[in-house]
């Protein structure tokens, strides 16, 4: 049985259908739900109430849900979920790189939604996890302190750019980065179309780090996006 949470959670959608299924749903699970409309009722319940996650459809009646991910983040870190529908690619990313922590494509899994708000809640109750001196998922060990990373108890010898480029996929755990994020953060904030370089950069890293490139346990595409860690949950 899943344990009460009471989490408050702002739904951000125009569509009455999907505002009453995600209502239905969180409640079932404990949840508090508020529901907003538009970005500026969205901004205005999130100013009053400050909740402890978002779910939010980029596409509101009068304003871009761009502009409301703006806006939160220059208030605060709550966690933001994009519900986005398909094929917007170019606003996924652009969300994400704006701050959202993760996103969801229209139509949605039940399992997959609550999976994803009890990951960005855990991240917010914890915000120095993906900082933490030594990093463990799996067979994978990355000790950021002494800059050393093995698999299965083998130390591994990843150049500068290929270390780089893990430590921001563990301090980012379970989190879509974007191939601009991910460009600047590693080569500087001069970088951000050279996405070549990234993808042959991923590829060394898993063929290091991985038992099979092809099928990576760790860093995963998040197609048209960028890439994501995945981490257990400690």
């Amino acid at each position: 049985m899943m344990q009460k949470s009471g989490a408050h959670i702002l739904v951000v959608d125009d569509e009455p259908s999907i505002q009453r299924a995600l209502r239905t749903i969180l409640t079932r699970h404990d949840y508090q739900v508020e529901v907003a409309e538009s970005g500026r009722q969205a901004i205005a319940s999130f100013a009053r109430r400050r909740p402890d996650l978002i779910l939010l459809d980029l596409g509101l009646p009068d304003m871009n849900g761009l502009e409301v991910i703006r806006e939160i983040r220059a208030q605060a870190s709550t966690p933001i979920v994009v519900l986005s529908v398909r094929g917007a690619e170019r606003d996924k990313v652009a969300a994400l790189d704006l701050g959202a922590d993760d996103y969801l494509t229209k139509p949605f899994g039940v399992d997959e939604l609550l999976a994803r708000i009890r990951v960005g809640l855990r991240h917010a109750a914890r915000p120095s996890l993906g900082a933490a001196p030594v990093f463990r998922t799996g067979d994978l060990e990355v000790d950021i302190e002494h800059r050393r990373v093995s698999v299965g108890g083998h130390e591994l010898h990843l150049t500068p750019t290929e270390y780089q480029l893990l430590k921001a996929f563990v301090t980012h755990p379970n989190k879509v980065l974007t191939d601009q994020m991910l460009l600047r953060e590693v080569w500087g904030p001069d970088y951000g179309a050279e996405a070549h370089y990234l993808h042959v950069y991923v590829a060394r890293l898993r063929k290091k780090i991985e038992s099979d490139p092809r099928e990576p346990l760790y860093v995963i595409t998040e197609p048209g996006v960028g890439y994501r860690l995945l981490a257990e949950e400690r």
